[in-house]
C-alpha cells in the first residue's frame, strides 16, 4: 500500500535469499514494528527486524497477481513475533467495484446466487456482491497452489488474517447512497468468501476514504464488528494517536495503524 492509501510465478530462492540477508533498522524506543509490502518492493531490501508484515496477495488491482508474492511471504512468516497480538504474517487484498462502467470489465459476474438475490449480469446489490466473492476467489486461488507451496510457505488461507484495503485510488462507483450500497456489498462478498474459507477478516482504510466510497455501514452488514486498520499516519507519534481514532465500522475495533518511514510502510499494533 502507498499513499495517499494505496499468472502466478515461481519465485526463485535467490529472491528469498536476498530478502532474507536485508538489513534492518531500529524504531524509536525500540518499539515493535510491523511492516507492509507488496509488488512495489519486488526485488527491493526488506527489513530484517520485523515484529510482524503484512504482504499484499495483489499487483495493484483486484484482477492481478503479485509475482513476489510467494517470496515476501515467506519473509513475513519468519517475523519475530514481538507483538503478541498481531500474526507473524498477514495478507491484505485489493478492492474495486468497477459496475458503473460494465462495457470495460470483463470480469463482471454473469450470473450467482447472492444474499441480494440472483446476479444476472448488470450493476445491481447481487452482481457487486457476486463480483467481490469471484475476486476474492480468484485472489485466493491464483496464489494458493503448487508455487507457494515449493516456496515453503502455509497454503491455508484460514492460517492467515487478510485485510481488505479499501482505498479511492482503485475504481469505485459515486455519485449516491445506491452506489455506496452497491460497494459495501461487494466487500461483504469478498468477506463472504474468505471467511468460507476460514479466514479471519479486517478492513483497512482512512476514515475519509473510507466514508467516500462505502458510506454508513449498518449494524446488520457482515462488515461489522471488524477490526480496523487505519492509514494516514506520518509518524509513529501520530500512528499511536490514531489508535484512539473510531473504528471504520459499528463494534470494531482499531487494532493497527500505518505511518511511513523513508517511503517504506510501518505499522504499529494498538494496545
Amino acid at each position: 500500500m502507498r499513499h495517499p492509501l494505496r499468472s502466478v510465478v515461481v519465485v526463485a530462492f535467490a529472491v528469498m535469499a536476498a530478502l532474507l540477508a536485508a538489513p534492518g533498522t531500529a524504531t524509536a524506543g525500540d518499539t515493535p514494528v510491523g511492516y507492509d509490502v507488496s509488488h512495489p518492493q519486488c526485488g527491493t531490501t526488506l527489513p530484517l527486524h520485523r515484529a510482524f508484515a503484512v504482504v499484499g496477495i495483489n499487483g495493484g488491482l483486484a484482477t492481478r497477481t503479485n509475482p513476489c508474492l510467494a517470496a515476501q511471504l515467506g519473509w513475513a512468516s519468519r517475523s519475530s513475533g514481538a507483538v503478541a497480538t498481531q500474526p507473524h504474517a498477514q495478507l491484505y487484498l485489493n478492492t474495486a467495484n468497477p459496475g458503473e462502467s460494465l462495457e470495460l470489465v470483463t470480469t463482471w459476474p454473469g450470473r450467482g446466487a447472492t444474499p441480494y438475490g440472483f446476479c444476472v449480469g448488470t450493476n445491481s446489490m447481487a452482481c457487486s456482491w457476486q463480483y467481490g466473492w469471484e475476486r476474492a476467489q480468484h485472489s485466493i486461488v491464483a496464489f494458493f497452489t503448487p508455487a507457494a507451496w515449493e516456496a515453503q510457505v502455509d497454503s491455508r488461507p484460514a492460517r492467515y488474517s487478510w485485510w481488505l484495503d479499501v482505498e479511492t485510488m482503485n475504481t469505485w462507483q459515486s455519485g449516491s447512497t445506491q452506489a455506496l450500497a452497491r460497494n459495501r456489498a461487494t466487500l461483504e462478498g469478498m468477506t463472504a468468501y474468505l471467511e468460507s474459507r476460514g479466514a479471519t477478516v479486517g478492513l483497512y482504510s482512512t476514515a475519509r476514504q473510507w466514508r467516500q466510497i462505502v458510506g454508513t455501514v449498518g449494524p446488520a452488514s457482515d462488515l461489522a464488528g471488524r477490526d480496523s486498520w487505519l492509514a494516514g499516519s506520518t509518524s509513529l507519534t501520530g500512528a499511536r494517536a490514531a489508535c484512539a481514532s473510531p473504528s471504520l465500522v459499528p463494534r470494531g475495533r482499531v487494532v493497527l495503524t500505518q505511518y511511513v518511514v523513508g517511503g517504506l510502510d510501518r505499522n504499529h499494533a494498538c494496545r
